[in-house]
C-alpha cells in the first residue's frame, strides 16, 4: 500500500489518564507509517439524531483501546462507510476485541501489514412512531434495541408483532431485540440463545414477562418485529440502541425492529473461529464436571498404583 495511511485510535479518558498505554500506541502506529488522530471523548448523539463527531473517510482502520462499551462508541464514526474497526481489550470480557493488552505490538505489526481479515456484522434498523403522527425517528444498533419501562414500580404493556401478524401481548420490565452480535451480550443475560455472527437473524428476548409464553424468539433477515407500547400501559417505555442512544416513549409509541442493509467491519485475525473466541472469553467448561471426577479419580487410582510400586 502506497501514499499516506490514516489510524485513528478510539480511546476513553480514564485509560488516557491512567497510564502509557495510549501514547505507546500511538507511536508504534506513527512509527509504523501512520498518521494518527486520538478520539477519547465521544458523546453519545440523541436518539434518531446524526453524532457529533465525524470521520476522515480515507482513514485505513480505526484502533480501539478498551472494553465493548469503547467499540460500540467507535462504531458510530466508522456506521455508513467501509473502514473497519480492530479492538484491543482493555476491560473486562472484551468480547468483540481482537486482541489483548499484552498483545499490542503484534497488533500494530499486523495492522501495518495488512494481515488481518474482514468479518462484516449485521446492524438492526430501528423506526420509532410516536403517538402524534410525526414522521418516524430512525437509529440502528450493532447489539441489541431494548425497550423497558420507566417506571421502576410498575410494568410496560407491550403487544408484539412479527410481519404485521399479532404474536404475543404481555406486562414485563421490558424487552430485548439483539443481533447475533449482541446476542452474547444484554440477551445472553436474560436467557437468549448465543447467534453465530454469520446467522442472519434477530431475536426478541423479553424481560421478566408476565405470561405463560414468553420465549426468546428468532426471525429471518426479511422479517421484522413491531413492539407497541400499549395505551393502557401502567408505565411508559424508555428505548436504548446500544446502550448509547435513548429516548423516552410515551404510550403508543411503536418500534420497528429489522435487518439494516448496513453492515459494519471488524479486523479478524485468520483463523480464529467464533467458537474458539466463545470457549475462550466465557471461559467454558469444555469437560463436565462428572468427566471431572472420572478424570479425578482415574489419577488419584494411579497415585495409588505408583505409591505401593514404590513400597
Amino acid at each position: 500500500m502506497t501514499g499516506k495511511r490514516t489510524a485513528i485510535v478510539v480511546t476513553h479518558r480514564k485509560l488516557t489518564a491512567g497510564g502509557s498505554t495510549v501514547a505507546e500506541v500511538v507511536h508504534q502506529l506513527q512509527h509504523s507509517g501512520f498518521d494518527v488522530s486520538l478520539n477519547e471523548n465521544l458523546a453519545a448523539a440523541p436518539l434518531g439524531a446524526t453524532p457529533a463527531t465525524s470521520i476522515d473517510e480515507d482513514a485505513e482502520i480505526v484502533v480501539v483501546l478498551g472494553g465493548d462499551g469503547t467499540i460500540l462508541r467507535a462504531a458510530e464514526l466508522v456506521k455508513g462507510t467501509s473502514i473497519p474497526i480492530l479492538g484491543i481489550n482493555m476491560g473486562h470480557v472484551g468480547f468483540l476485541a481482537e486482541f489483548e493488552s499484552f498483545q499490542i505490538s503484534e497488533a500494530i505489526r499486523k495492522i501495518a501489514d495488512h494481515d488481518y481479515q474482514i468479518d462484516e456484522r449485521t446492524l438492526a434498523h430501528v423506526q420509532v412512531y410516536l403517538p402524534d403522527g410525526s414522521e418516524p425517528l430512525t437509529d440502528w444498533a450493532l447489539n441489541d434495541v431494548t425497550i423497558e419501562k420507566v417506571d421502576r414500580g410498575m410494568m410496560v404493556e407491550l403487544g408484539i408483532k412479527v410481519d404485521g401478524v399479532e404474536m404475543s401481548s404481555f406486562g414485563a420490565d421490558g424487552v430485548i431485540v439483539s443481533t447475533p452480535t449482541g446476542s452474547t451480550a444484554y440477551a445472553f443475560s436474560a436467557g437468549g440463545p448465543i447467534i453465530w455472527p454469520t446467522v442472519e437473524a434477530l431475536q426478541l428476548v423479553p424481560l421478566a414477562a408476565h405470561a405463560l409464553f414468553a420465549r426468546p424468539l428468532l426471525i429471518g433477515s426479511q422479517s421484522s418485529f413491531r413492539i407497541d407500547i400499549l395505551p393502557d400501559s401502567d408505565s411508559e417505555g424508555w428505548i436504548s440502541c446500544d446502550g448509547r442512544r435513548t429516548l423516552q416513549l410515551p404510550r403508543g409509541t411503536s418500534i420497528v425492529v429489522s435487518q439494516s442493509t448496513d453492515r459494519l467491519r471488524l479486523a479478524r485475525l485468520s483463523g480464529v473461529p467464533f467458537t474458539q473466541r466463545l470457549v475462550t472469553k466465557f471461559d467454558l467448561p469444555v469437560v463436565g464436571w462428572r468427566e471431572q471426577r472420572r478424570i479425578a479419580r482415574e489419577s488419584g487410582e494411579e497415585v495409588r498404583k505408583n505409591s505401593q510400586e514404590e513400597d
